[in-house]
């Protein structure tokens, strides 16, 4: 094997998405956008339907049509982008649902696929996807025509339970919606953990069913051990990698392992993590190149062939704070070269 392996752990997975759906009273979906955040949005989307989900999201339509192949009728499949310019044929043939977010995804929505479903996103704060409140009054009227799958928003600050900004959107939300007949949703992951109040209708998790953060109690859902290429005695004195950054200050025994930034393990990390033989940690040295890493195995004792770089103790999140990053980048810029391998 000459690529890094990727494990992902689907009992795992399920266990996430049931272990958020019990924290709430209303229904669960799932957010599998970003090929299902780096892990293969077609296995964990019909891994998280046998489970019982069947209402899911995606960012794009384009992914939500390759959702729809993979998991057949039936799922819901919602759109967050909305209806974009080039997307009727796909939202219809494919069968999505666009959240609407604007005036004129709302008008070229009702025009080219009249009667047909659609979800109505707000910006109750965020400033990034929605209608703003004098936008929306001037098209609550169409929801007495078609009544939306959904309203939704979206929390901005719900990773930190304190930040008032989270009790300023629900505020913001209720006033918007109030009157309303449709489902409500405002809640991913974090919003899950603020409590009841900010549930409504429909959770979205995504993050947490993945093992990231904010859901301290996720188990983890994702292994990358990579292969050894080769193994070195370095002298005291001489370096490894690129600018000389590491300098033996013994006599080493150095691995180099098949991983890069070209694989996502982000240079920025190199000084900030271990990678592991069993529950031996062994210090990453010199600089993360594209295709290769510097590893100080002297005090195993013999070659490993295989290291662990996200494991249960250095998970995703262990791995974002040593790159100045969010769990999130880590799990999607997983490279495409890994073999991935699927347990349940």
């Amino acid at each position: 094997m000459a690529t890094a392996l990727l494990t992902i752990d689907l009992a795992a997975l399920t266990q996430n998405w049931k272990a958020l759906d019990a924290k709430t009273n209303c229904e669960t979906a799932a957010v599998v956008k970003a090929d299902g955040y780096g892990l293969g949005a077609a296995r964990v989307a019909n891994t998280l339907a046998h489970a019982g989900v069947r209402k899911f999201f995606v960012a794009a339509a384009e992914e939500g049509a390759e959702l729809r192949a993979a998991l057949g009728p039936g799922p819901e499949i919602n759109v967050f982008s909305g209806h974009m310019s080039g997307d009727t044929d796909m939202i219809h043939d494919m069968e999505l649902t666009p959240m609407i977010n604007s005036i004129d995804q709302m008008l070229r929505h009702v025009e080219a696929l009249p009667g047909r479903p659609f979800g109505v996103q707000l910006d109750s704060g965020m400033n990034r996807l929605g209608m703003e409140p004098a936008e929306w009054a001037a098209l609550r009227d169409i929801t007495e025509q078609q009544t939306p799958t959904l309203i939704m928003s979206h929390l901005s600050c719900a990773d930190d339970p304190d930040h008032a900004m989270n009790t300023q959107q629900l505020k913001v939300f209720k006033e918007m919606t109030a009157g309303v007949n449709a489902p409500r949703s405002l809640a991913a992951t974090g919003g899950i953990l603020l409590g009841p109040d900010y549930h409504f209708d429909l959770t979205r998790p995504g993050v947490g069913l993945y093992g990231g953060l904010p859901f301290a109690q996720a188990q983890p859902v994702a292994r990358v051990s990579v292969p050894v290429i080769q193994c070195r005695d370095v002298e005291v004195g001489e370096t490894v990698g690129y600018s000389n950054t590491w300098t033996a200050q013994r006599p080493s025994r150095v691995a180099t392992i098949a991983g890069g930034y070209a694989d996502g393990i982000i240079r920025a990390m190199g000084p900030n993590i271990d990678v592991y033989f069993g529950s031996t940690a062994c210090p990453v040295i010199g600089r993360i190149s594209m295709d290769m890493i510097g590893v100080d195995v002297t005090d195993l004792g013999e070659d490993p062939k295989m290291l662990d770089l996200l494991t249960e103790d250095q998970t995703v999140d262990v791995l974002a704070e040593a790159a100045g990053t969010i769990g999130y980048e880590i799990l999607t810029n997983m490279g495409q070269r890994y073999t991935r391998r699927y347990s349940s």
